[in-house]
């Protein structure tokens, strides 16, 4: 093995090693909780992953934190696949992939001039706008083509900016009418795609590295316990009950982007 290599490694080592040493014990407990939400949000109830991302955030530096976060979506996203795979709408995430790019690509111009905090509050204040227009759905006809590419668009252009598609997208779900078991087997396909997309980038870009992808999966049964409490949970909620916690947490979701 040449030097370079061996300086590599001993890098990578150095860096996992750091992890392990100086994250406290209050830091782990975080982190475990932040897996557990990861895992209850891709088959339960959504949009609490963002609590989840704001549990990493306190727990690792920024860029350590958000690779973290991406392994663990995609850990819980192959559980929530495989669980609701029969509850599917191929062709609503068809319909949504040319407004996602045209969001993403809105969201890489837009991370060139403006600030993240900006951006994360204009989030916020879109997603509190489109909360309350959902309130009134005869106001919102989900199966115009305008509205579908404006949230399409917007999921695709907030998970850029933010990692946070998940908001607009639900409430997309829920102006369509979807079901509980439509809602989750759609969300779950979507947010893979997305996230699967992401993998190589954030390779690419040094935001996963072994360090922190070999420290997210070492919480990979706690994420499965999040998974199992969502399907759990999902089963026993009506459809009312269902759509408000979801609305609740968008709501959440919007105030913390907003204030954040």
């Amino acid at each position: 093995m040449d030097r370079a290599a061996q300086a590599r490694d001993d890098y990578q080592v150095n860096q996992f090693s750091e992890i392990w040493v100086s994250l406290p014990l209050w830091g782990w407990g975080l982190a475990a909780v932040a897996a557990f939400l990861v895992g209850f949000s891709k088959t339960g109830i959504g949009n609490v992953a963002l609590l989840a991302v704001a549990a990493m955030a306190a727990t690792l530096p920024a860029k350590e934190s958000t690779g973290a976060v991406l392994v663990m979506y995609l850990v819980a996203d192959l559980v929530a696949i495989w669980v609701y795979r029969q509850h599917v709408e191929w062709k609503m995430i068809a319909s949504l992939i040319l407004p996602v790019l045209v969001g993403l690509a809105i969201g890489a111009v837009f991370l060139a001039w403006v600030s993240d905090l900006a951006l994360k509050r204009t989030i916020g204040v879109i997603v509190l706008i489109l909360l309350v227009m959902g309130l009134r759905p005869d106001k919102l006809k989900a199966e115009r083509r305008i509205v579908r590419y404006g949230y399409g668009s917007l999921s695709g252009f907030t998970t850029m900016v933010a990692n946070s598609g998940g908001p607009a997208f639900s409430l997309y779900l829920l102006a369509s009418r979807f079901d509980k078991m439509r809602f989750l087997g759609t969300s779950a396909w979507f947010f893979f795609a997305v996230n699967a997309t992401k993998l190589p980038i954030s390779i690419t870009l040094g935001i996963i590295r072994p360090s922190n992808a070999l420290f997210a999966l070492i919480f990979t049964p706690i994420i499965l316990a999040g998974t199992w409490l969502g399907v759990w949970l999902v089963k026993r909620l009506n459809q009312k009950l269902f759509d408000g916690l979801v609305m609740a947490f968008v709501a959440v979701a919007g105030l913390y982007l907003l204030l954040g």
